[in-house]
């Protein structure tokens, strides 16, 4: 069988499902129909429905589009058995039933954002950052009863940089996914694709990478300066660390984008508690952790928009005590 007549169900949401599918069309594989979810309700009075980047490139590009507001619809599953598809392509999506990850006669395969079996679930990027490590990946595998467990097809290593934040790791990712996810194809279609079992892949305790809400994107001050600053980077721009600055009777809270460790030579001992602030009230924000201080440079107070800190402390009094908490 050649790929123009392999029969490709996409499956995806996110920018970062764009990419694949982008790549898919342009390299000639017959992709006869994409999933992604329904429109969703935006603007203040949630009036305007907006559609998905993956539905925007489909419609683009005149390729059928399924939004079933459930995977196990009766309706919907008769539907997607008329396209006969022989593989499924699942990237940034959510977790299919049975019924229809088996359905394709070549299976079903998944795009995730790390090494495998290292960082399953919901926010592999977010944490490889989080945990300091300085390298990442990414992993085709095929689809079974529990969350990215699959047999193995191919994973690659993609290096992160000091420099990177959850934005700019993301943005590499999902370049080199595109690719990965042609090459998984081209091993199916030649029926040379591995199908490494996970357990064979490590011998070590492996890190999860659970969904993350607002009360796990806090800011610790009391971990050390490296910590926090990774942790910053890794929630940067989306969803964000958080932390509250209390002044005086007030409270403050906040968004920080970006942040820098500053250097060992620049501090006086005795330290500071962990939270306290130095500033000079135009130009510079200091806060203190366990074992030394870092630089605040972009932030976003409630109800504002993200800013410099050189702007921020325009419109901030500093009456001296403030403190991060």
């Amino acid at each position: 069988m050649q790929k123009e007549d392999l029969r490709i169900i996409y499956m995806g949401t996110p920018d970062f499902a764009v990419a694949p599918l982008k790549a898919l069309v342009e390299g000639g594989y017959r992709v006869v129909a994409v999933i992604t979810m329904p429109d969703k309700p935006v603007g203040r009075h949630q009036s305007v429905l907006t559609a998905s980047p993956v539905k925007q490139f489909a419609v683009a590009n005149n390729l059928p589009v399924l939004q079933p507001t459930s995977l196990k619809d009766p309706g919907f599953l008769e539907e997607l058995a008329t396209y006969e598809a022989d593989l499924q392509i699942v990237v940034a999506f959510r977790m299919l039933p049975q019924v229809v990850w088996d359905m394709p006669r070549l299976g079903t395969f998944n795009l995730h954002a790390s090494l495998l079996p290292n960082y399953r679930g919901a926010a592999p990027i977010n944490w490889a950052i989080i945990r300091g490590e300085t390298v990442t990946g990414l992993t085709t595998f095929f689809l079974d009863k529990d969350i990215d467990t699959g047999a193995v097809i191919r994973r690659e290593e993609v290096e992160i940089l000091p420099t990177d934040n959850a934005g700019s790791l993301h943005d590499k990712l999902m370049v080199k996914g595109a690719t990965l996810v042609c090459q998984t194809v081209d091993d199916i279609l030649a029926d040379r694709a591995e199908r490494v079992p996970q357990a064979e892949l490590t011998d070590s305790p492996m890190n999860p990478a659970p969904k993350l809400f607002k009360e796990n994107c806090v800011i610790r001050w009391e971990d050390t300066t490296k910590n926090v600053n990774n942790f910053v980077r890794g929630l940067s721009p989306y969803p964000a660390a958080r932390t509250t600055l209390v002044h005086g009777e007030g409270r403050l809270e906040m968004k920080v984008y970006e942040a820098e460790i500053l250097p060992a030579s620049s501090m006086v001992a005795p330290l500071p508690a962990p939270g306290t602030v130095e500033t000079d009230g135009k130009t510079f924000l200091h806060v203190a952790t366990s074992d030394g201080m870092v630089a605040l440079h972009r932030l976003q107070p409630a109800g504002k928009r993200p800013m410099s800190v050189a702007d921020f402390l325009r419109g901030f009094h500093h009456a001296g005590g403030s403190h991060f908490e």
